[in-house]
């Protein structure tokens, strides 16, 4: 808004789009400014789609599903409003617009408003009816407000704010309120005012270079080493593992529940063989999507771990709770502080990754294997369940995953130089045992997300209950061949594809005769000691395929970086 007149910019696909369109409006004229970058949920990803939505004289960015956006759209239709999108986000302004031919102050329409509104939403509205005010509110959909001098800033998380301003407000579910220049109110669920709490914004502002990598993604692949260390730093000790949490955490546990989605889910996955093994303590994972409609059976004596690289990850966030109001002890594994996951759960361990640009997550993923780990060896350490010799191996082995995922740009050489094999075929099989399961499905993941090939990761010994009828010259299969775990087992499911003609590439420290591609690994001891480097292997794999095809490897189709809303 600029002088009593609103502008409304549009543009689908990159921002640079989006810039082109404003280079000759921009200035620091203006009085206010709403912005969104949105993926398409109800309606084409299309500039009619595009935010803001406009009525006759207000606007209106939102993140989130109105659920009853159809109810309130057949009462404005029925009341001559005309809708120009397929969004359920112009129900917003209509409804708001309606609101105000009767009530006292826009304000209050814009409370009326969102009183209507049910589903997730964090939502601006700035209207001419209040020209120098931004309307907002949250509801199961993050929303960050931060004050610097006389101006207000907005986030759906703290990454943008970082360098604008110092400190901010996390927004609690069902706050709402207005800001002008240099003021703010805010109001709680029952229309309470409320005293605005400011929490300092991290000060790193270096996520946003490239450091000289062509992606946020390859630079995050070479971080791993240096976040893992600063997730180990001050909890793992010589002979002991010292963790922020509760000190009764883990009385009276009989058991441990993992929820997440995506690649959160297969850290999770991964860690439950730890936790079994290394703790002696039943442990099944969840998919958070699914564990939230499946009417759960909850064990009062379980503690209940989630997983969320943004801590906003909504069908996470709302199995977390449904575990807290069950009574469930509960922990958080997460890498953005003061996310709604992170102030809801009892207990949390924040995996100090640093900011992610990249929409394919690899450091969140290492970090939130490091924790898991350090979990795993914290509760053997409780209930006895290792001997202090075997205690020390594992420790050992933990301190020295920083320098084997320090890697040598030798080993992404070599990867880009045979990555030009796999641009055809029908698809690829990521196979491994035990452990290296969750870490095929992860190296699966990693590639479609990114190269927008099929691929599926599987356990290798279920090759012949079923996919194995896919195995023919066009097939692709990453085999991970771990020297410490179920080698020979492995081999001979390998074995049984190469039979019938599959594309094999094995990754392993043990040179396979009938490997088309072999990359060969060095010769670790421990299990997770190949774990990491196998991972740093598959998150290159994808990367230089996802090059070669072309692809924009930190923004990749039809994805988002947090999913906040179903």
């Amino acid at each position: 808004m600029k002088n009593g007149q609103i502008e409304c910019f549009k543009a689908v696909g990159k921002l640079e789009n989006l810039a082109n369109k404003t280079k000759d409006f921009l200035s620091d004229e203006f009085g206010v400014v709403i912005g969104h970058t949105r993926w398409a949920t109800h309606g084409k990803p299309t500039e009619i789609n595009a935010h803001p939505h406009l009525g006759e004289y207000s606007f209106v960015i939102h993140n989130g599903i109105i659920e009853n956006y159809k109810e309130i759209k057949d009462e404005l239709e029925a009341k001559g409003v005309k809708f120009a999108s397929q969004t359920d986000t112009e129900v917003i302004v209509h409804l708001f617009e309606e609101n105000n031919k009767t009530a006292k102050t826009p304000f209050e329409a814009y409370k009326m408003t969102i009183s209507r509104l049910k589903g997730a939403f964090a939502t601006l509205l700035i209207t001419n009816a209040a020209p120098d005010e931004i309307f907002f509110a949250k509801n199961a959909a993050p929303l960050i407000v931060a004050l610097q001098n006389d101006e207000v800033f907005f986030g759906s998380s703290d990454a943008p704010l970082i360098g604008l301003a110092k400190d901010a407000v996390y927004l609690e579910d069902g706050c709402f309120g207005r800001a002008k220049r240099s003021q703010i109110e805010i109001f709680n669920a029952n229309f309470e005012q409320i005293s605005p709490v400011f929490l300092p914004l991290p000060k790193d502002k270096g996520y946003a270079q490239k450091g000289g990598y062509r992606f946020f993604m390859e630079k995050e692949i070479y971080e791993q080493s240096q976040v893992i260390s600063e997730c180990i730093m001050g909890r793992v000790g010589e002979n002991s593992i010292n963790l922020e949490l509760d000190e009764d955490i883990f009385n009276g546990i009989d058991e441990i529940v993992i929820c997440a989605c995506g690649t959160s889910y297969h850290a999770g996955l991964a860690g439950s063989y730890l936790l079994e093994r290394l703790a002696k303590i039943r442990t099944c994972v969840q998919v958070a999507s699914e564990f939230r409609y499946k009417e759960p059976f909850l064990n009062k004596n379980s503690l209940f771990i989630v997983i969320s690289q943004s801590g906003e990850t909504a069908d996470t966030l709302e199995a977390l709770k449904i575990a807290k109001n069950a009574g469930l002890k509960t922990l958080a594994i997460c890498n953005v502080d003061n996310s709604s996951i992170v102030r809801l759960a009892k207990n949390v361990i924040l995996t100090r990754a640093g900011i992610e640009k990249g929409v394919a997550s690899t450091k969140a993923f290492a970090t939130q294997m490091i924790v898991l780990w350090m979990i795993a060896l914290n509760l053997a350490t409780i209930k006895k369940t290792l001997t202090q010799d075997e205690l020390n191996t594992e420790i050992k082995a933990l301190l020295s995953i920083p320098q084997i995922t320090n890697f040598s740009s030798n080993l992404q050489d070599y990867i880009c130089s045979i990555a030009g094999n796999y641009l055809n075929g029908h698809g690829f099989f990521f196979i491994g045992r035990d452990i290296f399961y969750p870490l095929a499905l992860e190296g699966a993941l990693k590639l479609k997300e990114i190269s927008y090939l099929h691929a599926e990761g599987y356990p290798a010994g279920e090759m012949k209950h079923g996919p194995i009828a896919l195995a023919d010259d066009e097939l692709y299969t990453i085999a991970l061949l771990p020297q410490t775990t179920l080698y020979d087992k492995t081999k001979s499911n390998v074995e049984e594809l190469a039979a019938r003609d599959a594309h094999i590439t094995a990754i392993s420290p043990i040179r396979f005769a009938l490997a088309d591609d072999f990359i060969e690994i060095p010769n670790l001891i421990h299990p997770m000691s190949e774990f990491f480097y196998m991972m740093i292997v598959l998150q290159i794999f994808a990367l230089e395929i996802a090059v070669k095809l072309g692809n924009d490897v930190d923004m990749p189709r039809n994805l988002a970086k947090s999913v906040t809303v179903e």
